[in-house]
């Protein structure tokens, strides 16, 4: 995207810009008020950098392991991450763009499927927006919390998690 245009741009223009910029297989634009992102990096960044997602496919799920250290986002599979730990290569990236947060209250988020025969759009679209979800909804965030801080209290349980 060329910044020095997109700076003339209004913020819903450059939501949409974004959008279009990103379709295709394999990735993913979607864009979060500069405040939102603030609150995920703050809460990202206080030791609730880990979270366990289920994803459902089908009749069963799978779980899916995100590590938070913003401006990224790492998703791999969990099975992956206990086998393979930081080693574990991630099936799907996001990457937060700050440079008109300031100027137009908007981060751009970039999305990349890895492994496309692992993961669709919609699924990677899904897990990033639920993990979002689980850092900025004050509910939620309890959950992410207790994995982190309290591991042994955390208990996995898929419907208060997908609910």
């Amino acid at each position: 995207m060329d910044l020095n245009r997109a700076k003339n741009r209004s913020p819903e223009d450059l939501a949409s810009i974004w959008d279009d910029y990103h379709l295709g297989r394999g990735h993913i634009g979607l864009t979060m008020k500069a405040k939102l992102y603030r609150l995920l990096e703050q809460r990202g960044s206080d030791c609730s950098r880990y979270f366990v997602i289920p994803l459902w496919r089908g009749s069963g799920y799978t779980t899916m392991f995100a590590q938070v250290q913003l401006p990224y986002m790492l998703f791999t599979g969990l099975e992956d991450y206990k086998a393979r730990g930081t080693q574990a290569s991630p099936c799907f990236t996001a990457s937060f763009y700050t440079e008109f947060a300031e100027s137009k209250d908007l981060v751009l988020i970039r999305g990349d499927i890895v492994f496309t025969s692992k993961l669709t759009d919609e699924e990677a679209k899904w897990l990033l927006e639920i993990t979002q979800s689980f850092y900025l909804n004050d509910v939620r965030y309890k959950l992410v919390e207790c994995f982190n801080k309290e591991a042994s209290d955390f208990e996995f349980n898929k419907n208060s998690i997908t609910n």
